[in-house]
């Protein structure tokens, strides 16, 4: 009815596109009015955030693209005012340092209503998001909550982590070796992975002219360089060299054809925790089965992922059947889940100490693309990744380097600012981020609970120690 009003009223004399739109959408709700109190401290800052940052349970409106929620949640902040999948489990990293176990729970029962309701966990609660997922963090967020409510956590959610497996391993038994559908590759050696997929072939309906504009650079079929596109966003690292071939640029993006290392890690460890449920009812029969597919699933890890020429866990390319040639901190993914040898995980210490490790925190590639999931800029959930991954081998003075100068540096730009950020530069921590298709956010929900988690872990005093990062690098 409104495209049918516009192309009526767009073509005549003193037609105000700005009037229509505003007579015929409801304008979001701005929830930008809190003011930082830098005097208060950053703990009194998170704090307060938790709060600005909670939204209500939603009620279903037809006429929204909103996906209703039953319960209350925590949203990113800045531009973003609806939940995204693999952001929550790191916000959740610093709820529970604040004793939200409530909070926690309610947004581990909103993903098992998504599950349920749609059968994934869409990119965000967005009716636009219904074609793609994002990692698989929901069997690391029950986890999470069993700490706080024991093994009741994995009897509850049990039905929706198997579902979730369900839905990434869509396919499965229905294609031979070198074959790829939806979301799951059979690799040279008969062995099941998985890749990001979007189930859509158009531009992204959040992104439009964007994804348009980009596509005129593009030699790939304009369906082809659409699922590439949106498979990015899928992985959450939109955009990045990693996902490009290698000339570096955007309108090689070959998504779909790259198995992920960190995706293959994290269902890994779904299959794993789908297991531990099933021991709670004592199906012992079924439980051995998601063992042997994890072990499955890891010895593949360890064949196609590891790189021993360049003593790194690298992506791989099915379809060239070769690693890829960006290295990237997807490696951390298997020593956060104890998949690396003791070896790999030595070789992997000493390339993000030596390659990655710059004067504010651990840098996402070593390649400066202008993309916001390359140099120079870090990211909080990589920090993190990276940091609990090394002391699971015991390189726990590296773990704490890099944790120090992350901290010294979020702790500096909010006494600097007031404004917790999405991403940081990590290169030159005088410069702020740049990169990507929307000006820097602040709020920001996976940045405060991995600074939460991490000040507490540390027994990081922001008074005492927010000066003094290492020198700039270029």
């Amino acid at each position: 009815m409104i495209m049918k009003a516009y192309q009526e009223q767009k073509d005549k004399q003193g037609f105000d596109l700005k009037a229509f739109v505003l007579a015929n959408f409801d304008m979001p709700v701005s929830h930008n009015s809190f003011q930082t109190d830098i005097e208060a401290g950053i703990r009194k800052h998170v704090d307060t955030l938790w709060q600005v940052l909670q939204r209500r349970p939603d009620e279903a409106k037809p006429n929204s693209s909103t996906l209703a929620l039953p319960n209350p949640y925590i949203v990113p902040g800045g531009r973003f005012r609806e939940i995204y999948y693999w952001d929550s489990y790191f916000t959740m990293l610093g709820l529970q340092e604040s004793h939200q176990t409530k909070v926690i729970h309610n947004m581990v029962e909103n993903f098992a209503y998504l599950i349920d309701k749609y059968g994934f966990i869409p990119n965000g609660n967005r009716s636009y998001y219904l074609t793609r997922s994002q990692p698989p963090f929901f069997a690391m967020m029950v986890n999470l909550l069993e700490k706080s409510e024991g093994k009741k956590a994995l009897i509850r959610f049990r039905p929706q982590l198997i579902k979730e497996y369900e839905y990434w391993t869509q396919g499965v038994g229905t294609i031979a070796a070198n074959e790829a559908t939806h979301r799951v590759v059979r690799m040279p050696g008969g062995e099941y992975m998985n890749r990001y997929w979007d189930e859509s072939d158009q531009p992204r309906e959040e992104s439009y002219v964007k994804d348009v504009d980009a596509a005129k650079e593009t030699k790939q079929p304009l369906p082809q360089f659409y699922h590439n596109i949106r498979a990015a966003a899928a992985s959450g690292w939109d955009f990045s060299t990693r996902w490009f071939d290698a000339s570096g640029k955007l309108p090689t993006i070959q998504t779909t054809d790259i198995v992920p290392v960190d995706l293959n890690c994290l269902l890994y460890n779904l299959e794993l925790t789908i297991a531990r449920s099933l021991d709670q009812i004592y199906n012992a029969k079924l439980a051995k089965l998601y063992r042997k597919r994890a072990e499955s699933r890891k010895q593949a890890i360890l064949k196609y992922c590891w790189n021993q020429k360049t003593g790194w866990f690298d992506d791989y390319n099915w379809q060239l059947k070769q690693p890829t040639t960006v290295p990237s901190l997807a490696a951390e993914f298997p020593l956060e889940f104890k998949i690396a040898t003791a070896e790999q995980a030595r070789l992997v210490a000493e390339g993000l100490k030596n390659n990655f490790l710059k004067p504010g925190g651990l840098v996402t590639t070593l390649n400066f693309s202008g993309q916001q999931w390359d140099a120079p800029n870090g990211w909080a959930p990589l920090q993190y990744m990276g940091i609990d991954g090394l002391e699971k081998y015991g390189y726990n003075a590296l773990a704490k380097e890099i944790a120090t100068r992350w901290l010294k540096l979020n702790i500096r730009v909010f006494k600097q600012t007031g404004k917790l950020l999405e991403k940081y530069n990590v290169v030159d921590t005088k410069l702020t981020a740049g990169g990507g298709e929307y000006p820097l956010q602040d709020g920001f929900g996976w940045t405060n609970g991995v600074l939460l988690h991490l000040m507490n872990r540390y027994h990081f005093d922001p008074e005492q120690e927010s000066k003094g990062l290492p020198e700039n690098q270029n």
